[in-house]
């Protein structure tokens, strides 16, 4: 795969379309990611309040979707649903789903034959999952919580990533950004200690 993780803003521009918030009020970009954390916080709670077992987290191609779905579904009418547009950032449209179905087998490899540490696998799962892109948005914040389902139900504690962490104003940004494209090299030691730490 090339260097997808072309990050520069990485959120919303301008559109809102497929929001499901009170459509006579105009929101703010700022107040809808307020209403986004509030969806993230009840999907935190479900997945990251104990260690969620295989039912509950079974990191099956389904289950890639009802997660985003878990973390958006009250702002977003198309949050757990594949993108089928071109963005600035991912894989093309048409590949996202065979991208996810290989991811889902990697994963599967990797832990059957111990190819990796437990914290190197959440940080491939993390990365791969931002290369694919398969949403319209919500992508990062939806992998970081992926590999922190990983770390969790692997006995590990769940990374603590900066809410912000792609804010102009997060001094973690550049860094996270620059650790993402050494992934696309296939260079993982920066995002494995971004994933071991709390940033």
């Amino acid at each position: 795969m090339k260097d997808t993780t072309k990050i520069k803003g990485a959120t919303y521009v301008d559109d809102i379309s497929g929001l499901k918030l009170d459509t006579d009020v105009q929101y703010t970009m700022q107040e809808i990611y307020l209403y986004e954390a509030k969806n993230i916080t009840k999907a935190t709670l479900k997945y990251l309040s104990a260690k969620p077992d295989k039912e509950l987290a079974p990191f099956t191609y389904e289950w890639f979707l009802t997660l985003h779905k878990d973390m958006f579904a009250d702002v977003w009418d198309w949050a757990g649903k594949l993108r089928t547009v071109e963005l600035s950032i991912g894989v093309k449209a048409y590949l996202v789903s065979t991208e996810i179905k290989k991811l889902v087998d990697d994963l599967e490899f990797w832990e059957k034959n111990k190819s990796f540490d437990v914290i190197e696998i959440a940080s491939r799962l993390h990365h791969r999952a931002v290369q694919i892109h398969p949403f319209l948005n919500g992508n990062g914040r939806w992998s970081r919580m992926l590999a922190n389902i990983y770390l969790k139900q692997n006995n590990l504690e769940a990374t603590r990533w900066n809410e912000n962490l792609l804010s102009k104003e997060n001094p973690h940004r550049d860094d996270y950004i620059l650790a993402l494209k050494k992934a696309d090299n296939g260079d993982y030691s920066d995002l494995i200690q971004m994933q071991s730490n709390i940033i």
